[in-house]
């Protein structure tokens, strides 16, 4: 008997050292995803972001094994091979293509020295605008919406359906691989398409969103993608299905584009984890775990709804093990998280978007927040056995955080996600009452229009009250935050600092929100029927305007803080995103104060 318990002990002892080594690493094949990919995006018509996530050597040391460029290699070619001269030689539009060609090889050879693969962002189908403009009726579908659709969609925007347009999609992958031989492979951008950084370039997304004509666009681009990138050249092809609730989040409709295209080694699908875009209230994607392909997931570590790194905005744990509000919007035996994919042999990696990924500000000044969320996806898609805790203490610890303040450290971060989705959305009968948690994004606060359907559900179901005891929640929340950051020590002093002058940050801007709905909502309740509570929204206005003073103040003596918010609705045209006063929550607010 005790030979055998002997035996057994050994034999348990040998496997626990076969999955983990002395410093707990993973070494077991198995437990790695294949992909572990980082992507930097820009904000469009802006200076490039500074970060130490465009550097390969840095990425390769984090645990990274590829980088999605956005680069805009689709715009550095020149379309020869085509038709000859078809950008004129010694033109304005050809010096650009070839100084971005130039550029780009540069990258590509930094990205080669570290002997990190790199996956091109691309935009299909983008081309120069001399060749849309030549071709226009033979290449273009006609597009039903005006200059918004422009600046999201693109323009100029080519058919599937045309045979030119699929020989130039050829010509565009042959010209890409054969001008810069070092590429890995593509990832395909759906969904939308931005021109503000490439000014002889036009274009969009080949095929049409929804319906039968949508899948079968689908259908058709990805077999001349498959045929092109995965057989011809033996490179890797992650397709996103990115888009507005078509292929991105339904899954029969993912069934039916991804079930008539053959499985290849090469070919992954890309899909983000939300069923929408990187929102709180959302369920998890129920594309993720179906059908006969491979996949990656994609997940933003740089929140633009919530924050981009302004304040503490932990999203990792919801992306392992679900967010509290899956309580509503989802069902108890649903995938609730990447801890139900493991296991699947089609999960092939994690997508994480470092930085970037919305629009304008806040603009940082420290990139711990980033890191957080980043770093500690990349601990787990090493190891995907660890717990989301786990990995967030490996972090870390990498990170300086000192181990007696990681308790205080893990309790903070749990405290940023509940005061965000208390503060800037709501959990209050979440599929019913039809949260818009579009009224605030990037660095802009807009007003009640969007609010508006929230509100009426409130009102009616005499929820009110409800909602400003939420909100305040929210605020104790983040005041309990600020105590907690006084309490955690890191090795590097700047990012000690940054963390306790970013959560300061965070609670102005919640306490903002909280005096903003008191005033927004008692505001809307007396346009109803005349009746306003006009003592309690005069105090509210009051202490809103001195929390803008405060905040303000605080931000100019704290240079570490991000920049500040504007009380201005998000607007996008075709010159790019500006603020809308008339929209914004400071005109709400105004409305008010002559009560």
């Amino acid at each position: 008997m005790i030979h055998k318990l002997s035996l057994l002990l050994l034999i348990v002892s040998c496997f626990v050292c076969s999955c983990r080594n002395s410093d707990d690493e993973p070494v077991k094949a198995s437990n790695t995803l294949p992909f572990i990919m980082d992507m930097v995006y820009d904000n469009p018509g802006e200076s490039p972001t500074i970060t130490k996530y465009k550097n390969p050597g840095f990425l390769k040391e984090a645990g990274y094994n590829g980088m999605v460029s956005a680069w805009h290699i689709q715009c550095g070619l020149t379309y020869d091979s085509f038709e000859t001269n078809i950008i004129p030689k010694n033109s304005d539009e050809r010096n650009w293509i070839l100084n971005k060609q130039d550029w780009i090889k540069k990258k590509l050879a930094v990205a080669e020295k570290e002997k990190m693969p790199v996956f091109a962002f691309t935009d299909i189908l983008v081309l120069p605008t001399l060749i849309l403009e030549k071709y226009k009726n033979e290449l273009i579908r006609q597009q039903e919406n005006s200059s918004g659709f422009s600046a999201i969609h693109g323009k100029l925007v080519p058919d599937i359906n045309q045979p030119l347009t699929q020989k130039l999609i050829r010509v565009q992958i042959d010209e890409i691989f054969s001008t810069f031989p070092e590429l890995d492979g593509l990832v395909i951008r759906f969904g939308e398409t931005y021109l503000f950084d490439t000014p002889f370039h036009s274009g969009g997304s080949p095929v049409k969103v929804g319906g039968e004509e949508g899948i079968d666009g689908h259908v058709r681009l990805l077999k001349i993608l498959r045929e092109e990138i995965c057989v011809k050249r033996n490179k890797k092809l992650f397709y996103r299905t990115w888009d507005f609730g078509f292929f991105h989040t339904n899954p029969e409709v993912f069934l039916k584009i991804t079930d008539q295209v053959e499985p290849h080694d090469n070919l992954f699908f890309s899909i983000k984890y939300t069923k929408g875009d990187f929102h709180r209230l959302l369920p998890f994607n129920p594309t993720l775990g179906i059908g006969k392909h491979k996949y990656i997931v994609e997940y933003q570590c740089q929140p633009e709804y919530y924050g981009k790194g302004a304040h503490p905005a932990f999203v990792f744990d919801g992306l392992i093990n679900g967010f509290k509000e899956y309580d509503q919007v989802m069902n108890p035996g649903d995938k609730q998280g990447l801890k139900d994919l493991r296991g699947d042999p089609n999960f092939a990696g994690l997508w994480t978007w470092s930085r970037g990924g919305g629009w304008r500000g806040p603009y940082i000044t420290n990139e711990l927040w980033c890191d957080v969320n980043a770093l500690s996806a990349v601990e787990w898609a090493k190891d995907t056995l660890l717990s989301a805790s786990e990995a967030l203490n490996k972090a870390a610890l990498k990170l300086g955080v000192r181990e007696n303040s990681l308790a205080d450290f893990n309790e903070l971060l749990a405290l940023s996600a509940m005061g965000l989705v208390r503060g800037h959305c709501s959990l209050i009968d979440i599929p019913e009452a039809h949260f818009n948690v579009w009224w605030m994004r990037d660095h802009f606060m807009e007003g009640n229009q969007k609010l508006k359907p929230f509100f009426n559900y409130v009102i009616k179901n005499d929820k009110v009250e409800e909602v400003f005891a939420e909100k305040k929640e929210s605020v104790s929340i983040w005041k309990r935050m600020e105590e907690l950051a006084k309490t955690i020590k890191i090795n590097d002093k700047a990012d000690e600092d940054y963390l306790m002058v970013s959560v300061t940050y965070g609670r102005y801007k919640y306490e903002i929100i909280e005096k903003a709905f008191t005033i927004m909502l008692l505001g809307y309740m007396g346009d109803q029927d005349g009746n306003y509570e006009k003592e309690r929204i005069r105090t509210a206005i009051s202490e809103y305007d001195k929390l803008w003073e405060e905040w303000k103040q605080f931000i100019m003596e704290h240079p570490s803080s991000a920049t500040i918010y504007y009380p201005d609705a998000f607007k996008i045209g075709k010159n790019g995103v500006s603020g809308d006063k008339s929209r914004g929550l400071a005109a709400t607010v105004d409305k008010y104060r002559g009560l």
